[in-house]
């Protein structure tokens, strides 16, 4: 039996190259991972079990493709994932690969929240990273293809890509839809459902209202519609460089999704012959820009606790002041839900992220240089069509900006009207403005212009003080601009549960600040989102003056001056565990600040006196978890050194 790795015959799909070479017949033998597994006399077992499989001679010599599915019929955003899937491996089979797809677990933050699956939903991002890793090591994959959608997927895998580093491109399963609710006329989501149950326990609604929201406010697959925590993540994927055009934006049940999905698969064999690595994708630049991009959509504030977790992963320095640092250059370009109207449908209708990332790059506040795997799409015979992309020079490796042109290119309203605005003298000012309104008006309002933007600072704030020395994190951009500024009477609450209830129980007043604690990393353990507390308190009205501070998490969901993520957390000492009811809290956000206004001599006072609560009882993964996991400042990743 002839194995020998040089005499493997690829295969001749010409997809992708305008030379009668496929990408496949471009692979060297040294980026042949599967090499390893497959190659020589040794290696007859091996061959043997894959062709109990199924697999013929030619595809175990092709490149192997992991498909790294995260299909579940338990996960409304993943229910259709399979379709994906498929449609990817119809890609990898036309450009010459052959295509192995196997999965891993997925949670639904939304059917998990408000109950004891919350503790769970942070920690399997480091469970799904650590699974990809096993299978991936395990089987010798060449490269992959991610298909994440909500919540922990995306983070998940994108640490496993750092980690695993091998050629790779992500495609979601894409947004769902928004109905608009026929009593109101305005859009339906997941933050509807959930102040829908504080406007209910005050008598705002009724239970026939109650019912229709429910039945109406997430009318099928997909991640949820707003600029939550999974959409934030699979549109930072673009900006990263790890994703094709319309990966955060295309609706799930678009056939534009099934095509996009087609086009990863062929995507990721042109990655793997170009040898691109996220080594080479993810670096300091990537994360600069996937922060410019993430001030100006206004993503979730758990985006900083990913980005973080996959900075480490990728071995790149990124700290919460570098989000304040892009925060005060970049400037908040869009208001889409919970901070506006607007969905995700209606964002990928305006050009998407990388309309986004073509502002940014003519402001000089994105780096146009930076690598993405879309760049190998440019290698395609529509490419060579000059009457398409006139100006794009592909005899080189594709840049972002190379990207963003070709994608405005194929979007011929969106590109004159940006010919139109660019070519004004940005000098004027007022003419600069007029083109902003212009610009405003044709996109239905849904991407702002650099020069006349929603704010001048990003969708994000970091903010320090004696409450949160080593941070704490708000979406500024779903504030109230009068609650930027809060000075209030802590009520505080040792948990999730107990909030609630008094908040339901009409227990908040106007002017307070809820305090919410021992629900960090540790003291949860899982770092719980509290979307429920926010909800209520925006259902009742209360969201104009009332603000939420705690150790824990919020949903992408979440609108109004609710302040997550403060480190130290209680469960490690951190000041949050000191504040009694009635303390002062003073809130800025503008100017980045959190104080908790009691002398020094009273909260030493505290410390003496005070001792911290024993840690909940929990087993299982979960007891495992609290033993190893950090700080949110540092993205809550587990220290093998604890």
């Amino acid at each position: 039996m002839n194995s020998d790795n040089n005499n493997i015959n690829i295969g001749t799909n010409d997809i992708w190259r305008a030379t009668s070479d496929s990408n496949a017949d471009n692979i060297k033998s040294d980026n042949m991972n599967s090499d390893n597994m497959k190659s020589g006399p040794n290696r007859v077992a091996q061959r043997s079990l894959l062709k109990a499989l199924g697999l013929t001679q030619s595809q175990i010599k092709r490149p192997h493709i992991g498909i790294v599915n995260s299909f579940s019929e338990a996960v409304p955003g993943h229910s259709h994932l399979q379709q994906i899937a498929r449609a990817v491996k119809d890609g990898v089979l036309a450009a010459g690969g052959t295509p192995l797809e196997f999965n891993t677990i997925a949670v639904c933050d939304g059917i998990a929240m408000g109950h004891v699956g919350m503790h769970y939903s942070l920690p399997t991002r480091e469970l799904i990273a650590d699974s990809i890793e096993c299978v991936v090591r395990a089987h010798a994959f060449d490269a992959l293809v991610f298909i994440p959608n909500c919540d922990k997927t995306v983070p998940g895998m994108l640490m496993a890509a750092a980690r695993l580093d091998l050629p790779c491109v992500f495609i979601s399963g894409g947004p769902m839809l928004a109905l608009l609710d026929a009593q109101s006329g305005q859009p339906l989501d997941l933050s509807t459902t959930f102040e829908s149950v504080g406007a209910y326990k005050t008598g705002h609604i009724d239970a026939s209202r109650l019912s229709y929201v429910q039945d109406n406010a997430c009318p099928g697959c997909g991640s949820c519609s707003g600029m939550f925590t999974a959409n934030s993540m699979n549109c930072l994927c673009e900006a990263l460089g790890l994703a094709l055009p319309g990966n955060g934006t295309i609706p799930a049940v678009h056939a534009a999704r099934i095509r996009l999905a087609k086009e990863a698969g062929s995507c990721v064999m042109a990655v793997l012959a170009a040898n691109l690595r996220p080594s080479a994708i993810l670096t300091k630049e990537a994360f600069g820009n996937a922060l410019a991009v993430d001030m100006a959509l206004g993503c979730s504030t758990n985006s900083a606790l990913h980005l973080l977790a996959l900075a480490h992963e990728a071995g790149v320095s990124l700290s919460l002041h570098d989000i304040n640092l892009a925060s005060a250059r970049v400037p908040n370009l869009c208001r889409l839900a919970p901070a506006g109207k607007h969905h995700m449908q209606d964002l990928d209708a305006a050009g998407g992220v990388f309309a986004i990332i073509s502002r940014l790059i003519k402001a000089k506040l994105f780096n146009g240089e930076a690598l993405s795997v879309a760049g190998c799409m440019l290698n395609t015979d529509c490419a060579l069509d000059t009457n398409i992309a006139p100006d794009i020079d592909i005899a080189k490796t594709a840049t972002m900006a190379d990207v963003a042109a070709f994608h405005l290119s194929c979007l011929p309203h969106l590109l004159s009207q940006e010919k139109r605005n660019h070519a004004l003298d940005k000098d004027n000012q007022a003419k600069e403005k007029q083109a902003a309104n212009n610009q405003a008006a044709n996109n239905q309002d849904v991407i702002a212009s650099v020069y006349s933007p929603c704010s001048p600072s990003g969708g994000l704030a970091v903010l320090f003080g004696n409450l949160a020395s080593d941070g704490a994190i708000v979406k500024r951009s779903a504030v109230l601009p009068k609650m930027l500024k809060h000075t209030g009477p802590a009520r505080v609450f040792n948990g999730e549960d107990a909030a609630i209830a008094a908040i339901y129980a009409g227990q908040i007043n106007p002017g307070d600040v809820v305090v919410i604690r021992y629900e960090g990393p540790v003291g949860g353990p899982g770092m719980r989102e509290m979307l429920a507390p926010t909800a209520a308190i925006a259902g009742m009205g209360l969201d104009s003056s009332v603000a939420l501070v705690t150790d824990g998490r919020f949903s992408g969901a979440t609108r109004g001056a609710a302040i997550g993520h403060v480190s130290p957390e209680a469960a490690c000492a951190g000041l949050i565990a000191y504040v009694n009811d009635g303390d002062t809290i003073i809130i800025d956000i503008d100017n980045n600040s959190i104080i908790l206004d009691v002398d020094e001599e009273e909260l030493m006072a505290r410390k003496s006196a005070y001792s911290l609560p024993e840690p909940k009882a929990v087993g299982g993964y979960l007891q495992r978890y609290r033993q190893r996991v950090s700080s949110a400042s540092k993205g809550a990743i587990l220290d093998i050194k604890k």
